[in-house]
C-alpha cells in the first residue's frame, strides 16, 4: 500500500510453505482478506518471502506470467523480497540453520540472484525493489579471527557479484534494485557498528579494486555501485534488542554513506526482572512458554551500571535468571505491534513509534515499510486472532501511527 509515499506490506514468511505451489495459494488467500479488513481499494504491496526452493519454480516462464496475471487483476504489486531464510521456516527446527547457507557459499550467491532476476520482472516500472538477506552468517560458526577473516572474504567476493549483476539489470532494464543486509542478534553482523565495518574494511577497499578491473570504471564509480546496490534492512525489533537509538543509528549509517534500503517493523519481547526470589521464579516460568524449539530468541541484558550481556538463546538465559544482577532482557522473539504489554511483559513498541517519526521527519531515509512478526504459530495461545486478523491489526497500527505522527 502507498501511505505518506511509503510503500507499506507485511512480510509473506508469516505463512508456513517452502515451494510455490503453497507460497502462492496463501497470497490468494489473505491478499484479498486483508485488502478487505483494511478496506483498501488502491494497488495492494507485497512484501514476499521466496524460498530457494520456490525460487527454482517461480523463475520459469509459464509460472511468472501466472503469478505477473495474478497481480494484476489482484491489484497488487511486489516490491520488496525476502530472502534471508533459504530453506525451511516453520514447523521445522529453525535455530541457527536460518543463515545456511549463508554468504560464504556459492549456493546463497546464486539463490541472490536468482530472486533478483525474478523481482527485476515483478518490480513496476519507476519503483525501485530491494531484497532483505541474512547478516553474512553466524557468528558462533566461527571459532577464530582466522576463520573469521577467511569467511570475510568469501562473503565480500559474492556480495560484490551481487553488485555486478545488480549493475547489469539496471543498465539493461533501468530498475533499480539493492540488496539489504540485515543486521541481527549473533549475525556477524549485529548492530551498525559491525555494518560500518563490513563497508569500510571489507566491502569498499575491496570492490574498488575488484569492479574496477572487471566493470572498467573508476574506483570512485565503483563505491558508488556498491553504495546503490548494497544498503541496509532496518529491522526494529533487532536493533531494539542491541539498545541501539534510532536516531543515533540512522545518523552513524548516514556519514558512512550506508543508505537503509527497507525498514522492518517488528516489536521484541522485553522484561523487567524482579528483585526478589520469587520474583524471579515467577517469571522465569512465564518466560518458559517462550523458549519454544522453532526458532532462536537471543536475549541481550542490560545491568544497572549500563552494561550488557548476551545469551545465544532463552533457554541459557533462563538459567541465569536467579542469580544474575540484570535488570532488564529484550528478547529476540517477534511479538505483536499493535501490543505494548504482553500480559506481565512489555514489547519494544516503543521504538518503532520512534523509527516512523524519524522516517516522517528525514523521508529520504527509506521508501519501503514491511510488517514482520512471523511467530504467529508458535506464540502462546492467548495473543491468537486468525491470521488473516492479525495481519491486518497489525498494518492498521502502522498505518494509524503513521497518520498520528
Amino acid at each position: 500500500m502507498n501511505i505518506h509515499d511509503f510503500h507499506l506490506s507485511y512480510c509473506s514468511n508469516i505463512h508456513p510453505g517452502e515451494s510455490w505451489n503453497a507460497t502462492f495459494e496463501n497470497l490468494k488467500i489473505y491478499i484479498p482478506e486483508v485488502k478487505n479488513r483494511l478496506k483498501h481499494k488502491g494497488p495492494f504491496g507485497i512484501g514476499l518471502r521466496l524460498s530457494h526452493e520456490a525460487s527454482l519454480i517461480l523463475e520459469k516462464p509459464e509460472k511468472l506470467k501466472e503469478f505477473q496475471d495474478w497481480l494484476k487483476k489482484a491489484n497488487a504489486y511486489v516490491f520488496t523480497l525476502n530472502c534471508f531464510p533459504y530453506g525451511g521456516f516453520h514447523r521445522t527446527k529453525v535455530k541457527e540453520k536460518v543463515h545456511a547457507p549463508d554468504w560464504t557459499t556459492a549456493e546463497r550467491r546464486d539463490y541472490t540472484i536468482r530472486c533478483f532476476r525474478i523481482l527485476a520482472q515483478l518490480l513496476p516500472e519507476g519503483m525501485e525493489g530491494g531484497i532483505s538477506t541474512s547478516p553474512i552468517s553466524y557468528r558462533h560458526w566461527f571459532s577464530t579471527e582466522i576463520k573469521k577473516t577467511e569467511a570475510m572474504e568469501k562473503a565480500t567476493h559474492h556480495l560484490l557479484e551481487v553488485v555486478e549483476e545488480l549493475a547489469k539489470i539496471h543498465q539493461e532494464t533501468g530498475k533499480l534494485l539493492h540488496l539489504d543486509i540485515e543486521p541481527e542478534p549473533d549475525g556477524i553482523l549485529e548492530n551498525s557498528d559491525e555494518l560500518v565495518w563490513l563497508f569500510d574494511q571489507w566491502l569498499l577497499p575491496k570492490g574498488r579494486q575488484i569492479l574496477s578491473e572487471k566493470l572498467k570504471i573508476s574506483a570512485d564509480e565503483s563505491e558508488a555501485l556498491i553504495k546503490t546496490h548494497l544498503q541496509a534492512c532496518y529491522d526494529v525489533c533487532h536493533f531494539a534488542i542491541v539498545y541501539e537509538t534510532p536516531a543515533d543509528t540512522f545518523a552513524k549509517l548516514a556519514k558512512a554513506g550506508i543508505k537503509i534500503g527497507k525498514i522492518q517493523i517488528s516489536a521484541a519481547l522485553k522484561a523487567l526482572l524482579p528483585a526478589t526470589p520469587n520474583g524471579r521464579f515467577s517469571l522465569g516460568k512465564r518466560l518458559q512458554e517462550f523458549a519454544e524449539s522453532t526458532y532462536l530468541h537471543q536475549v541481550v541484558a542490560r545491568n544497572e551500571s549500563g552494561g550488557y550481556t548476551s545469551y545465544s538463546d532463552l533457554p541459557q538465559a533462563l538459567e541465569h535468571l536467579p542469580n544474575t544482577a540484570e535488570k532488564e532482557w529484550r528478547i529476540h522473539f517477534h511479538v505483536p505491534v499493535f501490543l505494548e504489554n504482553y500480559g506481565t511483559f512489555q514489547s519494544t513498541q516503543e521504538e518503532i513509534s520512534i523509527v516512523l517519526k524519524e522516517i516522517l521527519s528525514h523521508p529520504n531515509l527509506t521508501r519501503h515499510l514491511e510488517v514482520e512478526t512471523y511467530t504467529w504459530e508458535v506464540l502462546p495461545a492467548d495473543t491468537h486472532l486468525t491470521l488473516g486478523e492479525s495481519i491486518a491489526r497489525e498494518l492498521s497500527w502502522v498505518m494509524e501511527e503513521i497518520k498520528r505522527e
